[in-house]
């Protein structure tokens, strides 16, 4: 069985909570989100899946640094195979708008992954594809000791994304688990 790890980036409250727009806030879409998600893996039987939140009120770390280091542990003692991070954007533009997702470099195992994903999110939503870059400064890629990735789903700070991501959390959940299946050979 393939173990891939969920990171629902974020704390239900600070240190280390999200983006705010629209009325919603990142940690509590990106957290149903991965659930959903988890729930798609379980069911396969391919895949075995662990989340950093299992309940909405899970608060990982006491400051910043420690929170990206509960989430990085984690994976990394688990033995993860794979790292898939949620994160929702937000710009000073309300018109900004897509999904795109970062990895640690461009030869990184994980960018075929990446972008499986952020196709199918796109396909799913009508969001544009912003493509996949790396960053490798970002802690989760940085410290995870197998591929990972970072999925910025579309902007909590544009409304009709915001909107999408809270009311149908499945599906994008649904278009991870496609962009995996592509990802592995699977569909």
């Amino acid at each position: 069985m393939i173990k891939i790890f969920i990171d629902q980036g974020h704390n239900p409250q600070n240190p280390n909570s999200g983006a705010e727009g629209n009325g919603y806030r990142e940690q509590d879409l990106v957290y149903e989100i991965g659930i959903q998600l988890a729930d798609l893996l379980r069911g396969d039987g391919r895949f075995e899946v662990r989340v950093s939140r299992p309940t909405p009120t899970t608060q990982l770390g006491t400051s910043n640094a420690s929170s990206l280091a509960a989430r990085v542990s984690a994976a990394n003692s688990w033995g993860a195979e794979w790292f898939i991070s949620l994160h929702a954007n937000a710009s000073e533009d309300p018109n900004a708008t897509g999904v795109e997702a970062f990895v640690y470099s461009t030869s990184s195992r994980a960018l075929p992954l990446a972008e499986d994903i952020v196709a199918e999110i796109s396909e799913a939503t009508g969001e544009p594809n912003r493509g996949v870059s790396a960053r490798p400064t970002l802690y989760v890629l940085r410290r995870t000791s197998m591929p990972a990735t970072l999925v910025e789903l579309g902007f909590i700070t544009n409304y009709g994304e915001a909107t999408l991501m809270a009311e149908s959390p499945g599906l994008y959940a649904r278009a991870i688990y496609r962009g995996i299946l592509r990802f592995f050979g699977y569909d």
